[in-house]
C-alpha cells in the first residue's frame, strides 16, 4: 500500500532505539526484542521506501529536548539521516521549544522553513472551523452550538489550535459516555479544560 505521508509522534524520552521502535510500530512492522539499532534502521529504511513515503510528519518534536545533549544529537542526526537517504521532507510540529529542538543541528535547521499558528480570534473563521471539526466528530446526532458556546470554547482554548481540537475531542468522548451522542450547549458551558494553556503555543 503506498503511503506518501507519514505522521508520527516524538517519544516523550527521545532517543535512537525509541525513536525506530516508534517508526516500526507505526509501520505495522514486527520487532525483535534483540534487535540492535542498526538492523531497526535498515528494516525502517525497506518499509518506508517500498511503501512510497514522500512526507515523515513528526508531532511533539519538542520533546526532543527531553533528552540528554547526546541523546538530542542522535535523534537529530537520525532526522536528517532519513531525510538525506529516503529523500524525504521533514514536516515538524511543537510548542515554541520546538524552534530550540531542531537549532541543535544547523544543516537540519537551514532545511525548515518556520510557520507560527496564529491564535483564533471571534470571526466567521473561527465559527467555520469549529463547525467543521463538529461535522467529522464520529457522533450519531449532529452538534450545533450557539454563539455563547463558540464564544465559550474561544475564551477557555485561548484561541489556540490545538487545544481548540483538544476540547471537541473531549466533549465527544462525554457525549458518547453518557450516551447522548452529541456536543450541546451545556456540555460546553459545563467543560473545565485539562490541557495546559501555558505550554501550548498559537
Amino acid at each position: 500500500m503506498v503511503t506518501p505521508v507519514l505522521a508520527m509522534e516524538m517519544t516523550s524520552r527521545p532517543g535512537e532505539r525509541r525513536f525506530y521502535a516508534e517508526l516500526l510500530t507505526l509501520l505495522g512492522a514486527p520487532q525483535r526484542p534483540r534487535a540492535d539499532i542498526a538492523q531497526m534502521e535498515q528494516a525502517a529504511l525497506r518499509i518506508m521506501e517500498a511503501i512510497g513515503v514522500k512526507v515523515l510528519v513528526i508531532d511533539e518534536v519538542h520533546n526532543i529536548l527531553a533528552g540528554s545533549y547526546r541523546e538530542q544529537r542522535i535523534v537529530l542526526n537520525t532526522l536528517r539521516f532519513l531525510s538525506n537517504r529516503l529523500q524525504i521532507s521533514l514536516v515538524c510540529f511543537g510548542v515554541n521549544e520546538a524552534r530550540e529542538a531542531i537549532s541543535g543541528d544547523v544543516q537540519l535547521a537551514r532545511r525548515f522553513e518556520q510557520f507560527t499558528l496564529s491564535r483564533w480570534a471571534a470571526n466567521e473563521q473561527f465559527e467555520a472551523l469549529v463547525a467543521s471539526i463538529l461535522r467529522n466528530t464520529p457522533l450519531r446526532s449532529p452538534s450545533v452550538l450557539a454563539p455563547v458556546s463558540l464564544r465559550r470554547i474561544l475564551q477557555v482554548t485561548e484561541g489556540i489550535t490545538a487545544n481548540i481540537f483538544h476540547m471537541v475531542n473531549g466533549l465527544a468522548i462525554d457525549a458518547v459516555e453518557s450516551g447522548h451522542e452529541q456536543i450541546t450547549d451545556e456540555a460546553v458551558e459545563r467543560w473545565q479544560p485539562e490541557f495546559d494553556v501555558e505550554a501550548a503555543f498559537a
